[in-house]
C-alpha cells in the first residue's frame, strides 16, 4: 500500500490523459468521416470544443471553422485537453514512476510522446490529419494491449484501470450529452437525408458501430443508440460497461467500501437517465447529471487512495 499512496495520483493521471488523447482523436476522425459522407452539406465544428470539456470561446471565423477547431483540439499548447497536451502529461506522469510498469509500456508512451511533438503542428491539415490520429489511437490502444498481457494484477494495475474507465465514461456522457441530445432535438424528418449516417458517426466516434449491430441487428435508431452506449454493460465504452469495470477494479483495492458506495451512486444516476433516450433536451440534463456523479466519484477516489 506504501507503493500505492505514493504512485497513484501519477499513474491514475497518466490513465485519464492517454484515454482522453485517444478519445479526442475518435471523435476528431469520426467527424470528419461524416462529413465527407454529407458532402455538400454544412456543419459547424465548434461543438466538438464542447465535447472536449473546453469552456473556451474560440473566435469567430469566416466559412469553415474546420482548421481553427482541429489545431485547438489537436495542437494548442494553451489548451489543457488537446491531443498534444494530454499525451505529453501522460508522459510526464508517467516517467517518475517508471518502475512500476513494464518497460514496453513507458516505451510506447515515450515514443507516442516524441511523434506527436514532431507531428501536431502539422497534422491539423486535412490530408495529414487522419494519418496522425490514426497513430494516437493505435498507440493507445498498443498501451492497453502491452499493459493487459505484462503487468503483474496489483494495486498500481487497478489504480490505472480506474482512471481510464472514469475518464472513458465521463468522455462517452459528453458525446451524447452533446451531438446524440443534438441530433434528438431536432423537428421530425430534420435529420432524414442524412440521419443515419449521423447516427453512425456517433457509435464511430465511440468506436461502436460494429458491436451496435451485432447488438441490436436491427436499424440505427437514435433511441436504440443512446440505450446501447447508456446501458449495454457487455460493452466496454458504454457508461454501464465502464462502471462495471471500476466495480470489478475497485473490489480488489484495499479499503473499497467508499469507493464502491461512489460507484454505486454514479450508477443510480445512470438508471435514472433512461426516459431521456428519447428526448434531446432530457438527454442533455441527464447527461450533466451523470457527469456530476463521475466527479464525485473522481474526489473519492483522490480521497480514498492518494490523501490517505
Amino acid at each position: 500500500m506504501a507503493l500505492l499512496s505514493r504512485v497513484a495520483d501519477r499513474v491514475y493521471w497518466a490513465a485519464r490523459y492517454i484515454e482522453r488523447a485517444e478519445d479526442s482523436a475518435r471523435i476528431l476522425r469520426a467527424y470528419g468521416d461524416v462529413l465527407a459522407d454529407m458532402s455538400g452539406t454544412s456543419m459547424r465544428w465548434r461543438p466538438l470544443v464542447t465535447i472536449s470539456g473546453s469552456e473556451v470561446a474560440l473566435p469567430a471565423v469566416a466559412g469553415s471553422d474546420e482548421a481553427q477547431v482541429a489545431q485547438f483540439l489537436i495542437a494548442d499548447r494553451d489548451h489543457s485537453n488537446s491531443i498534444a497536451v494530454t499525451v505529453e502529461a501522460c508522459r510526464e506522469n508517467l516517467r517518475t514512476c517508471r518502475e512500476v510498469l513494464p518497460r514496453e509500456a513507458w516505451q510506447t508512451v515515450n515514443d507516442l510522446s516524441i511523434y506527436v511533438r514532431g507531428a501536431a503542428v502539422t497534422s491539423v491539415e486535412r490530408r495529414r490529419r487522419d494519418r496522425f490520429l490514426g497513430r494516437v489511437i493505435d498507440e493507445s490502444r498498443r498501451l492497453d494491449g502491452v499493459l493487459q498481457s505484462s503487468m503483474t494484477r496489483d494495486e498500481v494495475f487497478e489504480t490505472w484501470r480506474l482512471g481510464r474507465y472514469l475518464e472513458r465514461a465521463d468522455m462517452t456522457t459528453r458525446v451524447l450529452g452533446v451531438r446524440a441530445a443534438t441530433l434528438l432535438s431536432l423537428p421530425p424528418g430534420a435529420t432524414d437525408e442524412f440521419g443515419e449516417v449521423q447516427w453512425m458517426s456517433v457509435l464511430r466516434s465511440l468506436s461502436a458501430l460494429q458491436m451496435y449491430q451485432r447488438a441490436t441487428k436491427g436499424p440505427i435508431a437514435g433511441p436504440a443508440v443512446v440505450r446501447f452506449l447508456l446501458f449495454d454493460h457487455r460493452f466496454p465504452r458504454s457508461v454501464a460497461g465502464c462502471l462495471a469495470e471500476m466495480r470489478n477494479s475497485a473490489l480488489r483495492m484495499p479499503n473499497h467500501a467508499t469507493v464502491l458506495g461512489a460507484i454505486e451512486s454514479a450508477d443510480r444516476e445512470l438508471r435514472r437517465s433512461r426516459p431521456a433516450a428519447d428526448d434531446g433536451v432530457a438527454l442533455d440534463s441527464a447527461m450533466e447529471a451523470v457527469q456530476l456523479a463521475l466527479s464525485r466519484l473522481d474526489d473519492t477516489l483522490h480521497q480514498q487512495y492518494v490523501v490517505h
